[in-house]
């Protein structure tokens, strides 16, 4: 097991080494292997994309980030023009049906609303606005409202995580009630339990996933 100095450094060096990030004002500590990240980034989605680096690093249990998006002048947009933007990036995105996505904004910040059918279409849309020049923050309040139903979606989910290899052998607890999946037991990795959390997102029928995995190293 990694020591908190040992994965702070693991941290710091991963976020150095992904080029999609500026690390140099981003701010690491480590405590019982929870990860706090504060400092500043220029953009929303650099906001994101460091705590998704953190994330895959092996050790970490838990991420806390109170990173602050500190937008340049040369980047600040009305909330009008953000919300155009929105739209027409949503519209040209093949993976989100029209018309299914609502957009309010308040000072750089983007609200989404609307249903979806699968739980893909609702994370793209997310990652699609959070990319957006002067978008500050993302609140994603898109609901999964799937038009096919399953009798057995514990046993496809289950049946699902069998043919992942990293996770045939772990003991991972399947719960399935009116179209809600809740997931328990213990994995190595955050990389593990988004993956496992995945799975259970493909079964048709699905409309709410609680992760309740914990990542224990």
């Amino acid at each position: 097991m990694k020591s908190d100095k040992q994965l702070q450094q693991d941290v710091m060096d991963d976020l150095r080494w992904d080029p999609s990030i500026d690390a140099s004002k981003i701010g690491v500590s480590v405590i019982n292997a929870v990860v706090l990240l504060n400092g500043a980034v220029p953009s929303f989605y650099q906001k994101q994309s460091a705590e998704r680096i953190v994330k895959r690093v092996a050790g970490v249990r838990a991420v806390a980030n109170d990173i602050e998006v500190r937008l340049p002048n040369s980047t600040e947009r009305t909330d009008t023009d953000i919300a155009q933007a929105a739209l027409n990036a949503l519209k040209w995105d093949t993976s989100i049906p029209d018309d299914c996505v609502q957009i309010s904004v308040s000072k750089g910040w983007v609200t989404l609303e609307g249903s979806v059918d699968w739980n893909y279409q609702r994370e793209s849309s997310e990652k699609v606005v959070e990319r957006l020049v002067g978008v500050k923050g993302v609140t994603n309040h898109i609901t999964v409202t799937p038009h096919v139903k399953s009798h057995d979606v514990k046993t496809q989910i289950k049946s699902a995580l069998h043919r992942y290899a990293e996770l045939e052998s772990r003991n991972i607890e399947v719960d399935s009630t009116d179209g809600t999946i809740t997931l328990r037991g213990q994995v190595r990795s955050w990389a593990e339990r988004k993956e496992v959390e995945t799975a259970a997102w493909m079964a048709p029928g699905v409309t709410q996933v609680k992760n309740e995995i914990i990542v224990s190293v």
